[in-house]
Formats: structure tokens, C-alpha cells, sequence
């Protein structure tokens, strides 16, 4: 049988961290897959927050793999992407020259041979790069929730021809949860309600105190465990959900801002960071905290319930926040790290569609 037409993909990745880097990664130890698949994912650029490497010639070549690898090992041990100049074909371009040569790319290879723009990063400033792209007929994938969650317009925008836009990872850590619910609507079926616990540390927090563990410990664990961000406040004041909230909102036609998220964070402002170091809440803050969330937990069982950390999102707004479920539903039974929602419609009123 002859080999499968190969379908070449250029792709320019921003944002270099831990998730571009392993991408990055990804994409080279799957050469044997995508070749078999007729597929080519031929990488020819890669930004940081300061700067660009590109490849020469970006109609003809991509950065080759024994460059990527080095790259993804010095990003790694802290060095700038400079550092790997002459060890490839490749090009250097420092902001604001950088953002100006991706959308060269962009022009180039957006309505030509196509070009997919991967954004890795972690900050708003690449939402009018993104939309750039997107007149230039590119494809825009998103691993970074926050062009999605700023302006509405933006998101308009970004969403605006939905072919060319993916978004999964930015909720439900990789559950189907954006192709779940748009092809609900997409049958004709109304999606009236979501429900879902969507931050693995939250949800390792919440089952933990379950089972009786005071939480300022608990917190401790999870950031010992890689779970939290280095302050675990980033995650405890619950916008890294009320961001994932928002998508899943506007995504069912909510024309709503940040603003209009009721979040309910569990520590309170006199513990917050402009008030109290990352060091000294984890030694003396945290333990301000065991009480009250004993107590709500306890009660919570009292009444053959738990508390999971959840957004709801339906035809009243959305909210985010503690809430107590019964203890043997899909919420309840979660344990650790992982997401789950639930999915409410027409079809879906009395046995929502779950995901795990």
C-alpha cells in the first residue's frame, strides 16, 4: 500500500513554559505517528515573552528537531532563546520586531499552505497577535484561557469562525468538555445548565478535607505535590476557575465579563497578597483557615453531603464557589485531581451527560 499524501502544518508556537515545552516534545517523539498518518507538523517558529526564533525560510523548512530538543533542555535550565543561535537554521527577533515577524508568517503562510498559531503562554498580551492571525486566515489553538476571557469583543473575535479555532485544554484539563457542549447546541439542543468542579487542586483540596484532614495541611501537600501554583493563593482565590467559567458561559451565548462572576475565594482579603507574603501565609495564614472550613465540612457530612469547589453556570449567571453535593453524586464521588462535569439540557435534564 502506498504511503498516506503528506499533509505539511506549520506551526508557531508562543510561550515556551512547561506546557510549550512539552508540545514541543510531544510533536517531535510523534514523528512515526504523523508520518503514518500523512501528516507533517513542521514547527517554524517558537516566542517567548521577549523574543522570536524562526526559522530561515519559512515556506520551505522548519526548525529541525535536534534544535527543538536543545531548545525545549535550555528553556528548561532557565537560558533565553539567544542562546541557541548557530545551532540551526534559524533567525532571532526581539520584541516588539518579534510580534511583527509572526504576523509576516502569518501573511505569508495564512491563506497559502496555512499556518497554526499555538498559544502556550500565559498572559493577555497575545490576544491582538491571536486576532491578527485570524484575518490572515490562520488557525489559532489555545492552551492560554486569557484571550478568551477579556474583552467580549475579543472573544467574539477569536470565536468567530469556529473552524479555525481550537480551545479544549483551556477547560476540564483535557476533558471534551468545549466539543461536548458545542456539538449539544450544534444538534439543537439547548444547553440550560453546567455544573462542574474544574481545578485539580481545588478538587485534591476538597477531597482531602473530606476525609478529615485539617486543610491548612492539606494545602501544604498539594503545593509539595506540583498541584498549586507557587502561591497557593492563585488557585485558592478560585479566578483560574471563575476564567474557565467564563469560556463555558460565553461559549452558550452569555455576553458576560469577568465582573459579573459571583467568586468566592477561600481566604479572605486581610490574607491576601498585598497584605501577607506567599511565606507567611503558608506558615501563619493558612492555619487561620482550619476552623471554618472544618466546620463546613462537617457539616456538610452532617447532612450526607461533601463540598467540592465548583462553578455553576445556567440561565441565572454563574457563579463560583464552595458548594455542598450529595455525596454519591458524580461530584461528590470525585477524588483527587481530576475534573468532571456535568452537562444539562433538553436532552440531557434528568441524566446530565458527565464527563470524567
Amino acid at each position: 500500500m502506498p504511503a498516506p499524501a503528506k499533509s505539511v502544518l506549520p506551526v508557531v508556537l508562543l510561550g515556551c513554559g512547561g506546557v510549550g515545552r512539552y508540545l514541543l516534545r510531544h510533536i517531535v517523539s510523534c514523528r512515526p505517528l504523523h508520518a503514518n498518518q500523512g501528516v507533517a507538523i513542521r514547527v517554524v517558529g517558537v516566542a517567548d515573552s521577549s523574543s522570536l526564533l524562526v526559522a530561515d525560510d519559512v515556506h520551505s523548512s522548519g526548525l529541525d528537531d535536534a534544535l527543538l530538543t536543545h531548545l525545549c533542555a535550555a528553556k528548561s535550565a532557565g537560558f533565553p532563546l539567544s542562546s541557541l543561535l548557530g545551532q540551526g537554521h534559524c533567525q532571532l527577533f526581539q520584541n516588539p520586531e518579534a510580534r511583527s515577524r509572526v504576523i509576516d508568517a502569518a501573511t505569508t503562510l495564512g491563506r497559502t499552505t496555512g499556518l497554526v498559531l499555538v498559544d502556550c503562554s500565559a498572559t493577555y498580551d497575545t490576544v491582538n497577535l491571536l486576532k491578527d492571525a485570524v484575518d490572515h486566515g490562520c488557525c489559532v489553538v489555545l492552551a492560554n484561557k486569557k484571550p478568551l476571557t477579556g474583552a467580549y469583543e475579543d472573544f467574539q473575535k477569536l470565536v468567530s469562525n469556529f473552524r479555525r479555532i481550537r480551545f479544549e485544554s483551556t477547560v476540564g484539563a483535557g476533558l471534551p468538555v468545549i466539543a461536548s457542549v458545542t456539538r449539544i447546541i450544534a444538534s439543537g439542543d439547548p444547553v440550560s445548565r453546567v455544573v462542574g468542579s474544574l481545578s485539580g487542586t481545588l478538587g485534591y483540596v476538597m477531597s482531602e478535607l473530606e476525609d478529615g484532614k485539617r486543610f491548612s495541611e492539606v494545602v501544604k501537600t498539594a503545593k509539595s505535590l506540583g498541584y498549586t501554583e507557587p502561591d497557593p493563593r492563585d488557585d485558592l482565590g478560585g479566578m483560574d476557575v471563575a476564567r474557565k467559567a467564563l469560556i463555558l458561559a460565553r461559549l452558550l451565548g452569555q455576553q458576560i465579563s469577568m465582573d459579573n462572576i459571583n467568586v468566592e475565594s477561600l481566604y479572605p482579603s486581610e490574607l491576601g497578597p498585598d497584605a501577607v507574603s506567599t511565606e507567611d501565609f503558608l506558615e501563619s495564614g493558612l492555619v487561620q483557615l482550619d476552623r471554618s472550613m472544618e466546620e463546613r465540612a462537617k457539616a456538610a457530612s452532617s447532612r450526607g453531603n461533601v463540598l467540592r469547589y465548583v462553578c455553576e453556570i445556567g440561565s441565572a449567571g454563574c457563579q463560583v464557589g464552595l458548594k455542598e453535593v450529595p455525596k454519591d453524586s458524580a461530584l461528590g464521588r470525585l477524588r483527587g485531581s481530576d475534573n468532571v462535569v456535568e452537562i444539562y439540557s433538553r436532552c440531557y435534564e434528568s441524566s446530565p451527560l458527565v464527563n470524567w
